[in-house]
């Protein structure tokens, strides 16, 4: 896939625990397990599986730590929630069988399984996700939680059928608890959700080797259909040769992410192998900080937006693999529509309208996370701007903790460079002027609000209109969407071409 759309029926699952950021990192802090990767978790034993990724998370506590690394080990595997999203991208059953809306759409009434267990042996019945529900709006800390926010009331009829009444009608919020902050816990074992998550889902959180894997095995007792990999090890890699020598070596059997694509013709051609792309809902965003100057003003951001040359970018910084949109949505919603025409790359109006701004009298700092993409799209960047007038100081930071404390939570930074995995996450990054980015558009804001109380069709025509809106006010730029790049060895079966989902859902994964 090279520049090109991909249909809106996508298929689910994975998001590339690379793209780890956003809306934001991965994380803060964390346990470590003792015991491996190899043996039993490598690539070895027919019913044990080893997958290679990027970005290992800081901690296992999504409740207190925004990222998608968290939710990409656990969500779907350890957790799981009401609803999930299948690969049409539409909701469908997973602890709630089934479902009702009122006629004025604000109260659900879901028929909860009877039959599924937490991973301590207690039974999951209507109280724990009256509780689950309560704690996101309670005590969760992390910026996702907004979602939530709607949420009126949630009772328990019985064990097995629950209520929620919502202050207002919400086309987003039956979406939202498909990801994490609809994962189903237990007040018991919410102690220590950063070193021992317990939940209902088909594997059981082992062990953790800090700076080097994570180990699930699957659950005995799991209430659904029992997955075929045993023992899941998730490897973690920072440096892209490695994470290919693993798998060339045996050492893993899949790469979950692939960090150079460049490198892909070793995988090619040859038997041993199969390599998965399709498309992401990753919006690999040239964010700059709307609050303050030089980026308050829009005709600086319109500079930067004319000024890079995005075919050229992502040929050279990825290899020519991703989808160029240009607005913050990407070609599997289902208010997509192609806006690259919006701002063609065009150097004589970036130089004119940074001489016009003196922009270029004072430098910028690009603040990049020490992520391949970043690192490689970052040097890029930094050169197209410089073509167009503007002085460019480019920091690479620690991800996650140093770029997740200075750019994410203190926005100390002019332009960063992340990859924004949430699904529909446009009103979470720039619907909420206290985010990194510092947008504060009320019309915006006011688009957004009315698309969610709508009807489904004016949620539609809204979100498109908010996302050209935001694309014409040059509030970020999206240098483009990421690919969905795996290689595994063969027999491997079950990888999803197309990732828009939060989590890896390795209960898919098979063996042939």
């Amino acid at each position: 896939m090279k520049h090109t759309r991909i249909g809106t029926a996508a298929s689910a699952t994975l998001l590339l625990a690379l793209t780890a950021a956003c809306s934001a990192g991965s994380g803060a802090s964390g346990a470590a397990g003792s015991g491996g990767s190899g043996g039993a978790g490598g690539a070895g034993g027919d019913t044990s599986l080893s997958v290679g990724l990027v970005a290992e998370p800081a901690s296992l506590d999504f409740t207190k730590q925004d990222g998608a690394a968290i939710p990409q080990a656990l969500l779907d595997n350890v957790y799981e929630t009401l609803v999930k999203v299948d690969q049409q991208g539409d909701l469908k059953p997973s602890l709630a069988k089934s479902w009702t809306v009122s006629p004025d759409r604000r109260t659900y009434t879901f028929d909860l399984v009877d039959n599924a267990k937490f991973t301590d042996g207690q039974p999951f019945t209507a109280k724990d996700a009256v509780y689950s529900i309560n704690q996101v709006k309670k005590a969760w800390t992390i910026s996702l939680k907004a979602a939530m926010d709607v949420v009126q009331d949630a009772k328990a009829l019985s064990d097995t059928k629950l209520q929620v009444t919502l202050s207002k009608p919400s086309n987003d919020w039956l979406y939202r608890m498909s990801t994490r902050i609809g994962a189903m816990m237990t007040e018991k074992e919410s102690a220590d959700l950063a070193t021992k998550p317990v939940g209902t889902g088909p594997y059981v959180f082992d062990q953790w080797r800090r700076g080097d894997s994570i180990t699930l095995k699957a659950n005995p007792s799991y209430w659904g259909k029992k997955p075929y990999f045993q023992q899941v090890t998730l490897k973690y890699f920072k440096d892209p040769t490695a994470l290919n020598n693993a798998l060339l070596t045996k050492t893993i059997n899949v790469i979950g992410t692939v960090q150079a694509p460049e490198s892909l013709a070793q995988f090619q051609g040859n038997g041993a192998y199969e390599i998965v792309e399709g498309t992401t809902n990753g919006e690999v965003l040239l964010s700059m900080n709307n609050g303050k100057a030089p980026f308050d003003n829009p005709k600086v951001r319109q500079a930067v937006r004319y000024a890079i040359d995005h075919k050229a970018l992502l040929d050279t910084c990825w290899a020519g693999h991703g989808s160029l949109v240009g607005s913050f949505v990407p070609p599997t919603d289902p208010w997509y529509e192609d806006l690259t025409g919006l701002y063609p790359h065009d150097l004589a109006k970036a130089k004119a309208l940074v001489a016009e701004t003196s922009a270029g009298a004072t430098p910028v700092r690009l603040r990049i996370p020490s992520l391949p993409y970043a690192v490689s799209c970052g040097q890029v960047v930094k050169s197209q701007l410089e073509q167009a007038g503007f002085k460019v100081s480019l920091d690479q930071l620690e991800f996650p903790a140093v770029w997740l404390q200075s750019v994410f939570k203190d926005a100390d930074y002019d332009m960063s460079i992340i990859a924004h995995v949430e699904p529909r996450d446009l009103p979470a990054v720039f619907g909420n002027p206290k985010y990194y980015t510092r947008y504060d558009n009320k019309q915006l804001q006011a688009d957004l609000a009315a698309a969610d109380s709508g009807t489904p069709e004016q949620q539609v025509t809204l979100m498109k209109k908010a996302a050209r809106e935001l694309s014409q006010d040059a509030a970020g730029d999206v240098l483009f969407v990421l690919p969905n790049l795996m290689v595994a060895q063969k027999g491997i079966t079950g990888l999803p071409k197309n990732a828009i989902t939060e989590s890896f859902e390795l209960a898919d994964l098979a063996r042939s």
